[in-house]
């Protein structure tokens, strides 16, 4: 019954602490955090008995291995190779022989944990530097795919350093017979997982998914999960290391996504509660009673890693701006520094006291980062920019154009010559300023400025136009003018342009209704040709095609209810595929 308090107890903070902190800028994990410290014994002490809980949530680490697993599909690896190996195991391995040296020097450390040390603190937090770059738009540059890299290393790097934790343990070593046997059970495991993944995972699930039972698919996920790595533990291992097998034995299967979808929400709650739970395992009476000594170490491991992964990522090439990027977003310690510390505690590699306090000193830092980040991207960064500052936006004349175009490229420069012949006038806008002067050569009217500026748009005539169209090449920025056009301006029609169905979904949740997929027309009239080339009549070419097209259509419609969901999106493809051959034989039977 205890048990279940503390459960309701712990749910209640996490509901309240999670949105408050996204709220605020500081990312789920921070809320977990504080939700564990708040609702903890050194907090407001209204959970107690969490052992059981705690255990439960160790699952949600077993599942991110697994979905991590999942996303490394060997050609992605493959594509990625340089920079993961290069620059990942170089952080890994510099920050980790730094800070375990400096634990030897100044702390007096002995060597095994000390080594536990440098290699935990060496992990930064996946899920809070991941999310922090994305809302700034980073992970599509340099600095961010080189992070990303570094993090892709770390998270594969944790599974051998869980493997050989027990050789730094402190135990008596085994016998000969006893090593070759424990070996051995090892050794038949992992050919186990591997031959098994290889050969039954797939009709495994292909049994499963004919029997048209979502709860039993999803039960059948999670058994394969726990399953493999309860296999995994059973022989010396790490249950982490089976879950991360399980997962890439799975990454080039058919059923990769469907799996994933299924797993997702147990591993976030789960993870969640692990967070919660470390929480409020914080030694903050170690923190109040010796402040300085706490504080000076979080701030300590900021600056080691962030002045390695600064030199690093220098040597290897990046920008100024970029690497202090880098530096300041994996600076902190991650939440696979917790894992490897409380288990180097279980297996004898450090004492108890120096793993409560190393994920003390990791809270501290994951506590930083957002604020240091926030801060470095407000002051710093902008300062250390070297590119040439860009020339003013063009004052655009309000002549009550009819029509807006935003963005004047490949798109925009058709809807923009058909204009021209049609005598009908309208005001081009694009970003590229090389761009608008290749177009203007050509004596076309285009104006320098940024679509997504709202000033901009009135100071065309918006809100006396009657079209914009929106044709720009971008989809964060087409979904941002749309979105800002329906507010400000609603005397607007919107034509828009979509690069793809998630596109055109996006634009939907918009209101938006007159969209155009920039490749299907097209992607139509070449497949009629090909039919004619095949000897179709014309007649029976533009019967296919018309079906083809009302059917994707409402397709497309059906799809924007459930586009969020994954697994539906899928199911719904498949359907709506089996629904359009039924038409094609209703037709030939027809004809």
């Amino acid at each position: 019954m205890a048990e279940l308090v503390t459960l309701v107890v712990l749910l209640a903070a996490m509901v309240i602490a999670v949105p408050v902190a996204k709220r605020f800028g500081f990312g789920a994990p921070l809320g977990y955090l504080a939700a564990g410290l708040i609702v903890g014994p050194a907090g407001m002490g209204l959970a107690s008995g969490a052992g059981a809980i705690g255990h439960a949530s160790e699952l949600g680490v077993v599942m991110l291995l697994f979905l991590i697993g999942l996303e490394l599909r060997p050609a992605r690896l493959w594509v990625m190779r340089k920079s993961v190996l290069g620059l990942g195991g170089a952080q890994v391995a510099a920050t980790g022989a730094v800070i375990a040296a400096l634990c030897v020097w100044i702390l007096g450390l002995e060597w095994p944990g000390a080594i536990v040390l440098g290699f935990g603190f060496a992990l930064s937090s996946t899920a809070m530097a991941l999310p922090m770059m994305a809302e700034r738009g980073l992970l599509a540059n340099q600095s961010g795919r080189n992070a990303f890299s570094v993090l892709l290393f770390q998270d594969l790097a944790i599974i051998p350093a869980v493997a050989l934790l027990p050789l730094l343990g402190g135990g008596e070593v085994p016998n000969a017979d006893g090593a070759w046997i424990a070996v051995g059970k090892a050794a038949v495991a992992v050919a186990v997982v591997l031959i098994g993944g290889r050969y039954l995972l797939r009709p495994i699930f292909r049994t499963v998914d004919r029997a048209g039972a979502p709860e039993i698919f999803t039960a059948t996920a999670l058994l394969i999960v726990i399953g493999t790595a309860v296999l995994i533990q059973e022989a010396g291992l790490s249950m982490s290391l089976g879950a991360f097998m399980a997962g890439v034995l799975l990454s080039d299967s058919e059923y990769r996504h469907e799996v994933q979808a299924d797993i997702e929400p147990f591993e976030g709650l789960l993870l969640g509660l692990f967070f919660v739970t470390v929480g409020m395992g914080a030694d903050v009476p170690a923190l109040m009673a010796h402040p300085f000594r706490f504080l000076g170490l979080a701030v300590g491991l900021l600056v080691a890693k962030a002045l390695v992964m600064l030199v690093l990522a220098r040597l290897a090439g990046v920008p100024l701006a970029g690497a202090v990027r880098m530096a300041t977003v994996l600076s902190q310690g991650g939440e696979f520094g917790f894992v490897l510390f409380g288990l180097a505690a279980g297996g004898g590699s450090m004492a108890q006291e120096q793993a409560s306090s190393a994920m003390l000193v990791v809270t501290l830092s994951m506590l930083a980062t957002p604020f240091l980040f926030a801060a470095e991207e407000r002051w710093l960064v902008p300062r250390l920019l070297t590119a040439k500052p860009k020339r003013p936006f063009d004052a655009v004349p309000d002549d009550n154009p009819s029509i807006i175009i935003c963005g004047f490229g490949r798109v925009g420069q058709v809807v923009g010559r058909v204009l021209r012949m049609r005598g009908i006038p309208f005001t081009a806008l694009e970003q590229n300023a090389a761009q608008v002067d290749f177009v203007r050569k050509f004596g076309s009217k285009v104006y320098y400025g940024d679509p997504t500026r709202v000033d901009l748009l009135r100071a065309a005539g918006a809100e006396k136009a009657r079209v914009l169209v929106v044709a720009l090449d971008d989809m964060e920025q087409s979904l941002r003018v749309a979105e800002m056009a329906r507010r400000h301006f609603p005397n607007l029609t919107i034509v828009a342009r979509a690069r793809n169905r998630r596109h055109v979904h996006h634009l939907m949740d918009r209101g938006i209704t007159h969209i155009f997929r920039e490749t299907f027309d097209s992607s139509l009239r070449m497949t009629g040709d090909v039919l004619r080339q095949m000897g179709v009549p014309d007649g029976e070419v533009t019967r296919t095609l018309d079906t083809f097209r009302a059917h994707d259509e409402r397709t497309l419609i059906r799809q924007h209810a459930v586009h969020q969901d994954e697994a539906k999106l899928i199911q719904t493809s498949r359907d709506a595929a089996a629904e359009l051959q039924a038409l094609f034989e209703a037709d030939r039977e027809n004809g």
